[in-house]
């Protein structure tokens, strides 16, 4: 797909029948990248993939599985009247296939990051997923021919929506989403700081 035109007008038969596989491949302990796969897309097009890089692979099947629930959609959405509402409609539908246990307030495991025994809290999809999800889905929709001003991926409701599914997921499973490159700076300066105090010696 080259454009947003042929991302509208785009529709087969195989795609709408497949049954859409959500599997999530660990990188760290909270980011979960969530995998959108259909299984007759990985045959059709093996040179290409062998090609591309893990992060432009999934980014390419991340953006075939929008367009797919835009289709899907009742009605059926184009991406040029998609709005950052659409969005969030189709990140609360992949809760159903999340695998992130995020426990309610009443829960008694309510903030312990490893809880000693099940409960009946709902499995989410993790914050950290939904956050690549969309960096990947905004940088696809511009690369499609899409304009900056006009990509819902980046619209100010999907920003705040994530912030609290951040916040929210961060209170109930008691992890801090802290941002480690701040501390990375600081080390190295402390370092550093010796080398002076044994040459004034």
């Amino acid at each position: 797909m080259n454009s947003l035109e042929e991302f509208n007008n785009s529709s087969s038969n195989t795609e709408t029948k497949n049954i859409i596989n959500f599997t999530n491949t660990t990188t760290s302990e909270d980011k979960n990248i969530t995998n959108f796969t259909s299984p007759s897309s990985s045959s059709s097009a093996p040179q290409p993939a062998n090609t591309l890089s893990r992060y432009e692979n999934q980014k390419r099947r991340d953006w075939n599985t929008f367009g797919q629930y835009l289709r899907n959609h009742r009605p059926p959405l184009s991406l040029s009247r998609c709005s950052g509402a659409h969005v969030l409609e189709f990140l609360r539908y992949l809760d159903q296939f999340g695998k992130t246990k995020v426990h309610s307030q009443i829960c008694p495991f309510f903030g312990h990051p490893n809880p000693p025994a099940p409960c009946p809290c709902p499995l989410r999809q993790a914050w950290g997923s939904l956050d690549a999800l969309i960096g990947r889905l905004r940088a696809a929709f511009e690369e499609n021919g899409g304009k900056p001003e006009d990509n819902p991926f980046g619209a100010r409701a999907v920003r705040l929506f994530l912030r609290e599914v951040r916040d929210s997921q961060s209170k109930a499973r008691g992890i801090s989403y802290e941002k480690k490159k701040r501390k990375r700076p600081q080390q190295q300066q402390q370092q550093q700081l010796p080398p002076p105090s044994n040459n004034a010696t």
